[in-house]
């Protein structure tokens, strides 16, 4: 940290007469809020690093070094503009630190954070009149466009919010119309990568000496965590931002729309930009980013299917969390469900499904493998970037998980732990909501399954798999028994009643087989052993 807070004292101003601001790790912007509001002659900012936070899980090394990276980075452009710098590490955490800043340089001044947990750590600073908040600019809708979108009820839905959004903001609007003809060009763009065009490398970094301490500083405080450390891959300045954003304009956008479901071993991202970390500091900003994109000279289904990411989906699941207070107030599930009614704060933990199985050791770092190659595939690559694309982690990850019935809860946190992009307000909608339907029709229509057809069609994960897609892979099994044991449940659900009745026509020695598979799969990975075609009972 040496050189850093060298840099850090050469650029130092002098704080008497300015408002500070208190500046959390997700809000690197002087572009929003009071940073945007106040001259630089006028601000002052205090970051704060907070080792118990960084501690609390084992998060990625990637991740950690991501986000400390940017926040010192962040904390030298403000003070070479002309800012007033605090930077504190902060062993106490986030209130202690405030309260302390606040007893000399008067009450700070800070933007609602999007973390619920950040949120609650903040309190006891803001009860003491240390902390003072303002609305968020970040985001680009508001609790009232998501009441009015939805009704203000549960289940929400996500295409009535985004369709309101789009027609108050216009963007992708002509004259009240959707660009195109259709407000989703979703159905299109569901094509498989077969190689062509290529798909484009993400642009690399070279670190500077601030980089250089931050992953120093994660390989000596943090040796135990998982994940390999790359510094090449860390975009923490501005330049680095703007030079990620114009590679996704230019070299991964104009092919998005048709590839944005498709997977591939040759590629993690495929035509993915790769900006939602840098979105979720903010270091870039989602107005921009969603202004720039649909004025981009790309096909239209390109187009329409990120603006859906970001204008749609990011901030629909982020209204989602907060209304429904962190996934802990769920009225379309019975009362008690949804773990913290003694322990408010406690992670929540809806189970509609009742699945309750322990998470086994092949999702980890340095566990053994599951035998099964798409699963081997993302988990590697997980461990290895701290990324992989959206499809990936729903049908692949949540998926298999689902289908066995994995603990939606310990699936939150090793997303949590394992993904750079990964807050509260993204992962819980994204895994308890969506991917795992642990929180049951609260924001999606039905549970995301699927056997080994789709894995098969949507990817090449199969290619030199010891599974045969169409005959010896267990994914196929595991979805026929996930629905025999949730039919109870899901015979309610009007988007169910197609594969309910195909599930009514399977005969039942396949359907007893279904279930030893899921016994036998999940015994396996309990005990560290790879499946093989050999180890499963037939029929399938």
């Amino acid at each position: 940290m040496k050189r850093f807070l060298a840099e850090l004292r050469a650029a130092a101003r002098d704080e008497r007469g300015r408002t500070f601001v208190f500046v959390p790790y997700d809000q690197l912007s002087d572009a929003i809020g009071p940073l945007r509001e106040l001259s630089p002659e006028r601000a002052g900012v205090l970051l704060v690093e907070d080792p118990g936070k960084a501690a609390r899980r084992p998060y990625h090394k990637q991740k950690l070094a991501l986000v400390l990276a940017n926040m010192r980075h962040f904390a030298l452009e403000q003070a070479r503009r002309g800012v007033a710098v605090r930077y504190v590490v902060a062993d106490a955490g986030y209130a202690g630190a405030i309260t302390r800043a606040a007893a000399e340089v008067g009450p700070l001044v800070c933007m609602e954070p999007a973390e619920r947990e950040l949120r609650v750590e903040l309190a006891p600073a803001a009860a003491k009149g240390a902390l003072r908040f303002v609305p968020h600019e970040g985001w680009l809708t508001t609790r009232d466009d998501f009441l009015k979108a939805t009704g203000g009820r549960a289940p929400y839905r996500m295409d009535a919010f985004y369709r309101y959004v789009r027609k108050r903001t216009g963007i992708l609007v002509h004259e009240g119309k959707p660009e195109g003809g259709r407000w989703s060009f979703d159905t299109d763009n569901r094509l498989p990568f077969r190689g062509e065009p290529p798909a484009p490398t993400p642009p690399s970094f070279e670190p500077d000496p601030i980089t250089e301490e931050v992953c120093a500083l994660i390989h000596r405080r943090y040796a135990d965590h998982p994940g390999h450390l790359d510094p090449r891959a860390l975009p923490c300045t501005k330049a680095h931002a703007e030079a990620l954003w114009a590679w996704g304009k230019s070299a991964a956008l104009p092919h998005f729309g048709p590839f944005e479901d498709a997977m591939s071993q040759g590629s993690t991202n495929l035509f993915h930009t790769r900006v939602a970390p840098l979105l979720h500091l903010h270091r870039l900003l989602p107005a921009r980013i969603v202004r720039e994109a649909a004025a981009l000279p790309i096909p239209i289904g390109s187009k329409e299917g990120f603006v859906r990411q970001i204008l749609g989906w990011r901030e629909f699941v982020r209204h989602v969390h907060r209304e429904t207070d962190g996934f802990r107030i769920l009225p379309n599930l019975p009362e008690g469900m949804a773990r913290g009614l003694e322990d408010p704060n406690a992670p929540a933990a809806p189970d509609m499904l009742g699945a309750t199985e322990p998470l086994p050791a092949c999702f980890w770092e340095g566990g053994p493998r599951s035998g099964l190659a798409c699963l081997d595939r993302v988990i590697g690559d997980v461990w290895r970037e701290g990324y992989s694309h959206h499809i990936t982690r729903l049908m692949i990850l949540s998926n298999i998980a689902t289908l066995l019935g994995l603990s939606p809860r310990e699936l939150t946190d090793w997303f949590w732990i394992a993904y750079t992009d990964a807050y509260d307000w993204v992962v819980e909608p994204n895994v308890l909501g969506m991917g795992t339907f642990a929180a049951g029709d609260i924001m999606t229509t039905k549970p995301y399954v699927s056997g080994a057809a789709y894995v098969d069609r949507m990817s090449d994960y199969c290619d030199g798999c010891p599974f045969d897609p169409k005959k010896t892979c267990p994914l196929t099994a595991l979805y026929w028994d996930f629905l025999a044991r949730n039919e109870p449940i899901l015979q309610k659900n009007p988007r169910m009643l197609v594969p309910l009745k195909a599930l009514a026509c399977r005969p039942s020695p396949h359907r007893d087989a279904d279930s030893r598979v899921r016994e036998v799969v999940l015994s396996a990975l309990a005990r560290g052993e790879p499946l093989t075609p050999e180890n499963l009972p037939g029929p399938r």
